[in-house]
């Protein structure tokens, strides 16, 4: 059975860090993009970042651009999202997601969710004092 099973998320003080991971079970990544994906109350889901797992090509949403990191072990079959500089509008379920796909970029499956395939349950992040 096909999963990608999200951890990490909790409660964090505006300008902390937060580290989320994302493991893969009943299938390999290798020639995946994987991103992460967010969405608050009310609002529409952002494509926080995405990776190619066979190159490592990374992207990154403007409004997280410096702040977080995306990173992959394709021997653990996982991908990790370090998040610094937190800040209150960074509050969201961030969800994993995958698609068996790699002829277009990362940023075209991070700003078009709707052909991503695989979904994780979500985590939810929250940052506040």
């Amino acid at each position: 059975q096909v999963q990608l099973v999200e951890s990490g998320g909790g409660l964090v003080q505006p300008g902390g860090s937060l580290g989320l991971s994302c493991a893969a079970s009943g299938f390999t990544l290798d020639y995946y993009t994987i991103g992460w994906f967010r969405q608050a109350p009310g609002k529409e889901r952002e494509g926080v970042s995405c990776i190619s797992m066979h190159e490592g090509i990374a992207y990154y949403g403007d409004s997280v651009k410096g702040r977080f990191t995306i990173s992959r072990d394709t021997s653990l079959n996982t991908v990790t999202l370090q998040m610094d500089t937190l800040k209150p509008e960074d509050t969201a379920v961030y969800y994993c997601a995958g698609v068996a796909d790699t002829y277009y970029g990362p940023d075209f499956y991070c700003r078009h969710s709707g052909v991503v395939t695989n979904w994780g349950r979500g985590t939810l992040v929250t940052v506040s004092s």
